[in-house]
């Protein structure tokens, strides 16, 4: 639907514009679901594309394919930084092998997550500093999390993630270039003329115009939780009851500086969950979450390098296992 509506943007600043006309359903000309579904940098993303010869479906899942996978190194950097780089090496086969990479290149929300991937894993290098210029670090981690709150209207969220960072590092060094870095997108878009607030609130008709307003609330508020566990699979569910379980204790560590590598990991774990359970209770998230859960489902996967180091090649199996079933025997049509 994005490649579309490519033809749509031969006059960028006019198609930003007039972008808020087309959201509801009725006027003439209305975008599809997706494109109005989406803050206008997920359109402009592929109408670029496009201007530089890399145009149609074909360089559109290659872009996607790539910069999906782009999000398991970024999740990793972050987890190195903050947990140690012994927790990631442990997390990094469950990065790798996961069902939910069977949907990351096929929609743009695999380059969704990688976006937001990124904007936290350098927020971490920045908080850490451990990096060559934290000060760079810090603002493109905020160039980035701009740039996500103009992908998807439910990546605002990754600020759980973000602060989390911040909360695990006991800094707020980074956020002066963190914030600089993420007005920049929002000031052009806005100089640009689209009102990402209007936008929204005309969304939210459109949804509840189309199925929105068909899906029960009461059903997908545990199916949406449902299809998460299939989309991380059975190690990062075992790895998430160890994060519960190590939950207060964590923050107890945490509070008194003494937090362990693993009590650190499960606390950006848990940061992750309570940004996916808010997207479920928001009303906005109704089905279809294997696909626009993955920036938040990324950071759920590395819960699973708490599992005990004997079983690990057994939760790596049971993982492909889900993954194959997946990818050949449901049609999901992402």
């Amino acid at each position: 639907e994005y490649l579309g509506a490519v033809g749509r943007f031969h006059d960028i600043g006019a198609a930003l514009r007039g972008f808020n006309d087309h959201i509801l359903i009725g006027p003439p000309g209305n975008w599809p679901t997706h494109v109005a579904g989406h803050p206008p940098g997920a359109t402009l993303t592929f109408v670029l594309l496009d201007r530089i010869g890399l145009g149609g479906g074909a360089w559109a899942g290659v872009w996607c394919v790539v910069t999906g996978s782009a999000a398991a190194v970024a999740a990793l950097v972050a987890v190195r930084a903050l947990a140690g780089e012994h927790v990631a090496r442990h997390a990094a086969p469950f990065l790798v092998l996961a069902p939910v990479a069977v949907w990351a290149g096929a929609s743009a929300d695999g380059y969704f997550t990688a976006v937001a991937a990124w904007s936290v894993a350098l927020l971490a290098l920045a908080a850490t500093r451990t990096v060559r210029s934290p000060a760079a670090a810090a603002l493109g981690a905020g160039l980035l999390y701009g740039l996500t709150c103009y992908l998807s209207y439910g990546l605002p969220l990754v600020a759980l993630p973000l602060l989390a960072v911040l909360v695990l590092t006991r800094t707020a060094r980074p956020l002066p270039l963190f914030a600089l870095g993420a007005l920049v997108v929002p000031v052009a878009f806005t100089l640009a003329g689209f009102n990402w607030w209007e936008a929204y609130h005309l969304l939210v008709e459109r949804y509840y115009q189309g199925a929105g307003g068909v899906r029960p609330y009461s059903y997908w508020i545990w199916a949406n939780l449902a299809c998460t566990v299939i989309a991380v699979g059975p190690a990062t569910l075992a790895g998430l009851r160890r994060t519960a379980a190590g939950a207060p204790p964590a923050v107890r560590a945490l509070r008194a500086a003494t937090a362990t590598a693993p009590q650190r990991l499960i606390l950006l774990v848990s940061a992750a969950l309570l940004a996916l359970l808010a997207a479920d209770l928001s009303g906005m998230s109704k089905a279809e979450t294997e696909r626009i859960w993955q920036p938040f489902m990324l950071w759920l996967l590395p819960a699973a390098a708490l599992l005990p180091a004997r079983h690990r090649r057994g939760w790596l199996a049971a993982q492909a296992v889900v993954a194959l079933a997946v990818n050949h025997l449901l049609w999901t049509e992402w």
